[in-house]
């Protein structure tokens, strides 16, 4: 169950991360996405909000950036 709701939110993040006009928007717009769907997905498994939101934050900003 984890497994496949961490799946399905990185897909939902990483696919709206594509929804910019520039590499720059997509990284921003990713990685606030990223982290609050790390933050959330964190607290609900039982680890520490910031560390999903930093780690979260960071895949959603690259994964923004390399989107086209």
């Amino acid at each position: 169950m984890r497994t496949t709701t961490i799946v399905l939110l990185l897909g939902t993040v990483l696919g709206l991360a594509g929804c910019g006009e520039t590499p720059g928007t997509r990284a921003v717009t990713g990685g606030l996405m990223g982290a609050g769907a790390g933050a959330g997905i964190a607290a609900i498994t039982g680890g520490k909000p910031a560390t999903g939101a930093l780690i979260g934050g960071g895949v959603g900003a690259v994964g923004g950036a390399i989107t086209r």
